[in-house]
């Protein structure tokens, strides 16, 4: 009998092991054919910039960011946030937290935090987020509004607000230039300030201010259209600078006295663009009748047009890119040297500038294109997908 107790026991151990199998392979087959979760930052991974929202003929390369970590950071509108890491190009659109796809500017703080501006406020990103955790990769920072705020008459702008511009001072305060006004975060809260109060009225609002920039002295400046000049404010009262008239191409040439703030070179000088050209502020230049502190350089002197956005390079060589036809131009203190399709860039509307950390200058231009000048030529990074 013993034998015969033993071969039983054996077959029913086989065939625990076979229904075991069985349902092994069974809940592997179902696993393996049944829904996926995507990965959606994998399937928007690419070795070029990818537009794929909008007409092609539309859309530009707003701002272009570098942060501490090496990664490109490229702010576009309509196609949402690219990171760069020097090998491919990573997207994120609304669907990953961003509160719109138009991104208009970027800050990265000292602490190491990356403020983005867009059509209709503001995000910041989080580096230390978890895709695979379900962490939020953008947390949307609402800018209080005082309750005095007057209402946007402009019906395309009434549910906007836009943040134009943003900058760090010394002191580790953020400025904000938006559409509802300038506001200054201190770490803890949103302040506004307000400028025609200030100016003793020489801004008629305060969505006049769209490009804001601090000087190696620590006073404020403050530019942008339906202006006259620009403004410095030294921390206690605001001075109206006043602009000679730059005008802008077309058949009934515009005068442009207004102007952006755009940087302050090695030498000291500042900086500021408008559709006419550029104008160059000597700060050690004493006001009178004799001197004359702005310089302004047109098409006269060698500018192809309005100037959108200026860039020093490691050699002290300006950039200056203009939308409209303008092209990118580069300055050397002496003569303006043009770039074209000759050398590679098949656009030539430039909205944003940024030499990298090796050298390596990126163009950001309208119709989503990104370019990188490698001392010779340029090589198109973008391309457009249907």
């Amino acid at each position: 009998m013993q034998p015969l107790i033993t071969k039983i026991g054996m077959k029913k151990y086989f065939s625990s092991i076979q229904i075991f199998t069985f349902c092994a392979l069974l809940v592997f087959v179902i696993a393996c054919n049944g829904p996926v979760k995507k990965n959606l930052h994998q399937e928007n991974e690419h070795p070029k910039l990818i537009k794929t929202i909008g007409d092609p003929k539309y859309g530009s390369v707003q701002c272009i960011l570098e942060d501490k970590a090496g990664n490109l950071w490229f702010g576009t509108t309509e196609n949402g946030l690219y990171k760069f890491d020097g090998k491919i190009f990573s997207r994120y659109l609304m669907d990953d937290g961003l509160n719109s796809n138009n991104i208009s500017y970027m800050l990265e703080d000292k602490e190491g935090k990356i403020w983005i501006g867009t059509h209709v406020g503001l995000c910041i990103y989080n580096p230390s987020a978890s895709i695979k955790k379900g962490d939020k990769l953008f947390t949307e920072i609402k800018i209080p509004l005082p309750k005095d705020q007057p209402i946007n008459k402009n019906e395309l702008y009434r549910n906007s607000h836009w943040v134009f511009n943003m900058m760090q001072a010394k002191n580790g305060k953020i400025w904000f230039a938006t559409i509802d006004g300038v506001f200054i975060y201190d770490g803890k809260t949103f302040i506004p300030f307000n400028i025609s109060k200030i100016s003793g009225g020489f801004l008629s609002s305060n969505n006049n201010a769209e490009r804001i920039l601090e000087d190696n002295a620590g006073n404020i400046w403050f530019g942008g259209r339906g202006t006259e000049g620009v403004f410095c404010y030294d921390g206690k009262t605001i001075t109206n600078f006043k602009l000679e008239a730059l005008f802008q191409d077309g058949p009934k040439p515009k005068p442009n006295t207004w102007a952006w703030p755009q940087l302050q070179d090695k030498n000291g000088n500042i900086w500021f663009s408008n559709w006419g050209g550029v104008y160059r502020y000597n700060p050690s230049v004493s006001v009178n009748k004799d001197t004359k502190p702005f310089t302004s350089f047109t098409k006269k002197d060698g500018l192809r047009g309005g100037v959108t956005k200026i860039m020093e390079d490691k050699n002290g060589n300006l950039w200056l890119g203009g939308d409209a036809g303008s092209g990118l131009s580069r300055f050397d203190g002496k003569s303006f040297t043009q770039f074209t399709k000759k050398e590679g860039l098949l656009n030539n509307s430039i909205w944003s500038i940024l030499e990298d950390k090796s050298g390596n200058i990126w163009v950001g231009t309208r119709e989503t294109g990104l370019y990188l000048f490698d001392g010779k030529s340029f090589i198109t990074y973008s391309e457009y997908k249907q």
